[in-house]
């Protein structure tokens, strides 16, 4: 291993962990946004149903500890620490204390696992900026590669498909349709990146896996302007499309574009969505996230080996190439209109 990283650091989105914490979080995540007032109050009494509290930093806490046993088990000798772009531990916390405990070089492994402004350019963003926060001590920070295509990422991601196929008594697939769900974006940004590519491809490899030719990509979750066009179709308008056709006894749902269950999984697919499906007579069952699934986990180890060794093997599934490990330039660019 090439001794000159000495901590990985997980990088994620955050979350309020109680019901004060709730508008001060979002005024982080939406500021300098073109979003109403009145739709951040609108996703706040989402985070009241279920007492102020997202899921997300417990999860990535339970993440956290599953990569460091993997580590561990492996013989790795390398400290995780974890950041949040949002909320509390904020990226400049814990640079500070990688700092402070005299990390010099990072790899960073970050939540997400497709192409766009906001799941890459940005964080490498935030990270710059948290940097220049903590000042000359910072560590130098290096991202891992995106890895929708990565094995350890869709093998998982099959499997929790089947799962709940099968929730449905529908173990062949041969009734239900299968939705992916990803978190939309609006089209200026997505016109600079290959979020939408890297989607199709990773949803086109699982329904292969399944054996399903029945699959639609959907999106959810947009939060801008009624005037700017994002990425569609929203999930609940193509259910109630596909409802209206007379073509959907039954629905599996698989967040592909999410690693954990978090508030959005959670309010607008296992709520929302579901309880659409409810009015209309449909079956519904929503596949789980990765989340701390060992595959997937080992995952991230072998994303730092790809990266440590001199001769890497960058695993990849499907037509598309692995993804670059060091960003160019104009990497995810995004200019958003105002």
């Amino acid at each position: 291993m090439n001794r000159s990283y000495d901590a990985l650091l997980l990088v994620s989105f955050g979350g309020p962990e109680g019901p004060d914490e709730v508008l001060p979080f979002l005024e982080n995540v939406l500021r300098g946004k073109n979003v109403p007032r009145a739709r951040m109050l609108e996703v706040a009494k989402h985070y009241d149903r279920f007492g102020g509290v997202s899921p997300i930093n417990g999860q990535n806490r339970a993440f956290r500890d599953a990569i460091e046993a993997d580590f561990a088990d492996a013989g790795l000798d390398l400290p995780v620490y974890w950041g949040n772009r949002n909320w509390h531990p904020l990226l400049a916390e814990t640079l500070q204390q990688m700092a402070n405990d005299g990390v010099r070089q990072a790899l960073a492994f970050i939540t997400s696992a497709f192409s766009s402004y906001s799941g890459c350019r940005q964080y490498r963003e935030d990270i710059e900026r948290a940097r220049r926060q903590v000042g000359d001590a910072a560590p130098s920070v290096e991202k891992l590669r995106v890895f929708f295509n990565h094995p350890g990422f869709l093998e998982p991601m099959v499997a929790n498909s089947r799962a709940a196929f099968k929730e449905l008594g529908d173990a062949c697939g041969s009734s239900s349709l299968l939705m992916f769900s990803a978190h939309s974006l609006p089209l200026s940004m997505a016109e600079n990146c290959d979020y939408e590519q890297q989607l199709r491809e990773s949803c086109r490899i699982v329904a292969d896996e399944l054996g399903q030719d029945r699959w639609e990509l959907v999106f959810q979750s947009r939060s801008g302007p009624p005037h700017q066009p994002w990425l569609g179709p929203d999930i609940c308008d193509a259910i109630r499309a596909h409802h209206a056709s007379g073509l959907l006894p039954s629905v599996v749902v698989v967040p592909i574009g999410f690693v954990s269950d978090h508030m959005e999984v959670l309010f607008d697919l296992d709520i929302e969505a579901k309880e659409l499906c409810e009015q209309l007579g449909v079956a519904f069952a929503r596949a789980e996230t990765v989340g701390t699934h060992p595959r997937f986990v080992r995952m991230v180890r072998e994303l730092v080996l790809e990266r440590c060794e001199e001769s890497p093997e960058k695993r990849a599934l499907g037509t598309m190439s692995a993804s670059h490990d060091v960003c160019p330039e104009d990497c995810c660019r995004y200019a958003p209109h105002r």
